[in-house]
């Protein structure tokens, strides 16, 4: 039989975005992930929320509580990314989308009570074992560091809330396709991308408000603030969990025969065909070369707004928006438009306008408004990597690996995005923001000749 490449079935369709959600199963499976990552942002500033005014004495930083929080988030992704793609290959995709929901938002219900329980109760942590210098605060020595029980249990909630991601990220993922014609693959992506980078953006701006909104109402009707807090964080969850109830899509139990769970032969079996797969590999490869970047500048944007004329640090959200519109618009232009390209084309431009783009920040940076159209074209050629680069890992991967091969690939993010978190404040502060900005250039133009030389013979 004559197999078509994806390229050649793109060809004869060219169907937007936006009817794609004719697709009543993908409509209902895009409502539910957006709910749920809109959840993830509004728990990020509930948890906040709770630090500033439960744990955080008087002139104190935030900062510290903030990088717990985070590292609590960030640990599970590294640990359990690649396993939880083991086992999402063998359960049933739909439950792992509902019960990952619904578990979720239960949690935030649950661990309420045991913070109210346990306020004012301390955990004391010797300190003698520490050098003098990381002993003092607030200009005194300190032996001991109280560790309020309540921030301890946070913290322990928010580890098992990032661990239960891990097994969404990839049932996401591999729901895709399983939803989707193969010709719509390109679509649907950009319309997840657009929606992920709205929610990146939208959920951040408007969960302090949705808080407020939800503290109030719970006043009104005699209860207490911080249950109507919650109730909005696990709410969000909770419908997430309730909508994607009514997903139905046929799946084929195709890991029924393998009676026997061996993680590590099922993780080297994805690590080698992505070895002997030059497609996926360099896919893979340019997606985390693209992450990588955006999370050198999530921290970088706070020194570039402090150093703007007309912006301030806590400002540097503005930036952020600014390459989260350029996606927006990329990712509509290309599932709209971009179903008869080349994919490796698209990646090896998209690379070279990101390295451009960066270079363009570098010599802008005294004026806001030509910086903020560089991080819209940012965003653009962003997404003309991004999107295609994920369309072709869910079109290049065999059904009975999916789940590894996005395990895979959620963990590598995970450390692309973690290690430029530590890393470029430290280069930033050594070097300054322009060369920096030159070094990130010139590793996506490193990803685009990679995407050009190692180019396979059809998509």
């Amino acid at each position: 039989m004559n197999r078509r490449s994806p390229a050649s079935l793109s060809s004869h369709s060219n169907r937007g975005i936006f009817s794609i959600l004719q697709n009543r199963r993908f409509l209902i499976f895009w409502i539910g992930e957006g709910l749920s990552q809109l959840g993830d942002k509004i728990y990020l500033i509930w948890t906040i929320a709770l630090i500033a005014n439960l744990y955080q004495a008087e002139g104190q930083p935030i900062s510290g509580w903030v990088s717990a929080i985070m590292i609590a988030f960030t640990i599970p992704a590294v640990l359990f990314g690649t396993i939880a793609g083991v086992y999402v290959d063998r359960w049933n995709k739909k439950r792992i989308l509902v019960h990952s929901n619904l578990v979720r938002g239960l949690l935030v219900f649950v661990v309420l009570p045991l913070l109210w329980g346990f306020q004012g109760q301390t955990l004391s942590i010797p300190l003698h074992w520490l050098p003098s210098s990381l002993r003092v605060w607030h200009s005194n020595l300190h032996e001991t560091f109280q560790l309020p029980l309540g921030f301890l249990i946070l913290l322990i909630f928010t580890f098992i809330n990032s661990s239960i991601t891990q097994f969404f990220a990839p049932a996401e993922q591999v729901t895709i396709p399983m939803i989707v014609r193969r010709r719509d693959l390109l679509g649907a992506n950009s319309l997840f991308t657009m929606t992920m980078m709205a929610m990146a953006i939208i959920g951040f701006a408007i969960g302090e408000p949705l808080l407020h909104f939800g503290a109030k109402l719970s006043e009104i009707v005699g209860l207490s603030e911080r249950l109507g807090e919650a109730s909005i964080v696990g709410g969000a969850y909770l419908l997430a969990g309730a909508i994607l109830t009514q997903l139905r899509f046929g799946e084929k139990r195709l890991f029924q025969k393998k009676k026997v769970l061996d993680i590590y032969e099922d993780i080297r079996e994805g690590i080698l065909y992505l070895g002997k797969n030059t497609l996926l590999r360099n896919a893979l490869i340019q997606l985390v070369i693209l992450f990588s970047i955006f999370a050198a500048l999530s921290v970088l944007a706070v020194r570039i707004a402090e150093t703007m004329p007309g912006l301030k640090a806590e400002q540097f959200g503005l930036l952020l928006a600014g390459a989260g519109t350029g996606i927006t618009i990329g990712a509509v232009i290309i599932g709209n438009w971009g179903q008869g390209l080349d994919r490796s084309q698209m990646s090896f431009w998209g690379s070279l306008g990101i390295a451009f783009s960066l270079i363009g920040i570098s010599v802008s940076l005294k004026s806001l408004a030509l910086t903020l159209l560089m991080t819209v074209f940012l965003g653009g050629f962003a997404a003309l990597v991004g999107v295609p680069m994920q369309t072709a890992i869910q079109e290049q991967t065999p059904v009975q690996l999916r789940g590894k091969i996005f395990g895979l690939q959620n963990n590598a993010v995970n450390i692309a995005l973690s290690l430029p978190l530590a890393l470029a404040g430290v280069a930033e502060t050594l070097l300054g923001v322009r060369p920096v900005l030159l070094v990130l250039a010139l590793l996506s133009l490193a990803g685009g000749l990679l995407s050009f030389i190692y180019k396979p013979d059809k998509y």
